[in-house]
């Protein structure tokens, strides 16, 4: 399979040559409907604003907003003039916020007003206090240096900052010819997009994305779930994580089809979208679907014309997946499996894989994508069925850390191989099964224990809902197992009665020591769960015992 040799725009502008009339973009909240010429149009106005205000090829924009429209139009302008788009965590407060900005080079920052309750101008403030004295396209912060451009996603005025409106104005000024000019300056080898890592450990790290990259692996990953011009992709992952921005809008426009899109996730939006809107496939974690499965009003909703979809971001327990084919009636759908440092999708299963394939494994590698399952800490491979750390190679691995060459050379060895730092169980015929985080092995008494393993069976007790399995320390053994459990609503489970489910069916060793239940999960925005969050609250349970 060829790997396309385009920019973001001029994938865009393919699909409009093809089917300028064709439905691109629908927010079902807004009653907004976009074709492909309309959407293409309005990219354009966002480009050449963004030029307007002396933004250059290769300067730093970040936005920092939920799914709106704006977001995704800014998406395909970075494209189009140059710029590379820093995607920010809807979560980030005040100094995860100061970082970035402070570590991208970030020159011009596009915000909306709020989100879930929180003021990002407020936030925002904190960091660029020096705001409220500024001009418009002049911030001077004597934090960062860099940021010149404010601009709120608003129709209310702030001081120092424009609104998008200002922005769409600006780019008058600047002709077509002006913008052709930029775009025929623009290699597809060009870094784009650049995304933090979640930083579970120390400090998040700008990972670079090119062209070539991310428009190839969304075109992958769109072949993968038989994605066409008819497909109607329901996509309620946030933009500001690969899963949205390349598994989602750029899956959706290189195959023409039409995306639809949740601004915040809500389970019954989701539900009603996919009736309103005849989606055929729908994007989600894990938690996403087990959210939509167990809502009240779930029989109430028409989701046949469903068919396929990606599940990807954490584990997928078996439990949900079947649920997902057999109750919501994607049949096809598929799991992905990769990081953002591989832009992101290094393997995925196929909508014609068994149903116990699309259970057990995360599929195979993708085309033009090579995978190797090495003894960690090394290059060398390890046998069929072995476990050992996931490696892989291609045009998806990133174009390095931004400013950080040490962390950098620590991932990427010097055969070009990407280290991913994920355990994986690869078959004889390439299918991959991720059995956890090097760091997340538990190694009890020397006994090396995959909480995988343990989560997956859990899973099948009937009033269990999810569950997460971590090693704490312990001074006999080295580490323990801990169960963190979420019930099914109106169900009551004793700790006992979870290890008399498990007795004589796995290995005693196996069967966590610890078992506490919980309402919810401690995550990321993106929908990960942060294990060593359950780690640092588990300390405090076992000191208490």
């Amino acid at each position: 399979m060829s790997l396309l040799e385009l920019t973001i725009g001029e994938l865009l502008e393919r699909k409009v040559d093809e089917h300028p009339d064709h439905e691109a973009v629908v927010y079902p909240e807004r009653n907004i409907r976009w074709t492909y010429e309309e959407f293409n149009q309005k990219v354009n106005k966002v480009a050449k604003g963004l030029m307007a205000l002396d933004v250059e090829k290769g300067e730093h924009i970040a936005i920092w907003a939920d799914n709106k429209p704006e977001w995704v139009t800014t998406q395909f302008a970075s494209g189009k003039m140059g710029a590379v788009l820093v995607t920010v965590n809807t979560s980030y407060r005040a100094q995860e916020l100061e970082y970035l900005l402070q570590q991208s080079d970030t020159t011009t920052l596009i915000l909306t007003e709020e989100f879930k309750g929180s003021s990002y101008l407020d936030i925002l403030k904190e960091v660029v206090p020096e705001l409220e004295t500024s001009e418009k396209g002049n911030i001077q912060s004597s934090k960062l240096p860099k940021l010149k451009n404010i601009i709120v996603l608003s129709d209310q005025r702030y001081p120092g900052c424009y609104n998008f409106d200002d922005l769409i104005q600006l780019g008058e000024r600047v002709t077509d010819s002006e913008l052709n000019k930029r775009k025929h300056d623009l290699n597809y080898k060009d870094v784009i997009n650049m995304q933090y890592t979640s930083g579970t450990t120390g400090f998040p790290k700008g990972v670079m994305l090119s062209h070539y990259n991310i428009v190839n692996n969304g075109k992958q990953v769109a072949e993968c779930i038989e994605l066409s011009k008819e497909s109607r992709l329901c996509i309620p992952v946030p933009f500001f994580h690969c899963f949205g921005c390349v598994m989602g809008t750029l899956a959706t426009v290189s195959q023409g089809a039409t995306m639809v899109v949740i601004e915040q996730f809500d389970p019954e939006k989701v539900l009603n979208a996919i009736e309103q809107e005849k989606c055929t496939a729908v994007h989600g974690v894990p938690t996403m679907f087990i959210a939509e499965l167990n809502h009240p009003n779930f029989e109430q909703y028409d989701l046949s014309s469903l068919r396929t979809g990606i599940m990807a971001g954490s584990n997928c327990p078996m439990e949900v997946m079947k649920d997902v084919m057999n109750k919501m009636g994607a049949s096809d759908i598929t799991i992905a499996y990769g990081q953002t440092e591989s832009s992101p999708v290094i393997t995925q299963t196929r909508t014609n894989d068994s149903i116990e394939r699309r259970v057990r494994t995360v599929g195979r590698a993708h085309p033009n994508v090579e995978v190797k399952i090495v003894h960690p800490g090394t290059n060398d491979e390890v046998p069929p069925n072995t476990p050992g750390e996931l490696c892989t190679r291609g045009y998806l691995v990133m174009e390095g850390y931004y400013n950080n060459e040490e962390a950098t050379l620590a991932a990427i060895d010097s055969e070009g191989w990407l280290h991913t730092g994920d355990i994986g169980i690869m078959d004889e015929e390439g299918y991959v099964e991720i059995t956890g985080r090097i760091k997340d092995m538990v190694i009890r008494g020397g006994e090396n224990i995959y909480p995988r393993e343990i989560e997956e069976f859990l899973y099948k007790h009937p009033d269990i809902v999810d569950v997460q399995v971590i090693g704490v320390p312990d001074p006999k053994y080295g580490e323990e197992l801990m169960a963190w459990i979420i019930t099914k609503e109106g169900k009551e489970l004793t700790a006992e009665e979870v290890r008399e489910f498990c007795s004589g069916k796995i290995s005693h060793h196996k069967i966590p020591k610890y078992i506490e239940f919980t309402d919810e999960y401690p995550m990321t925005a993106s929908g990960k769960i942060q294990k060593f969050k359950l780690r640092e609250q588990a300390k405090e349970v076992i000191m208490q015992k």
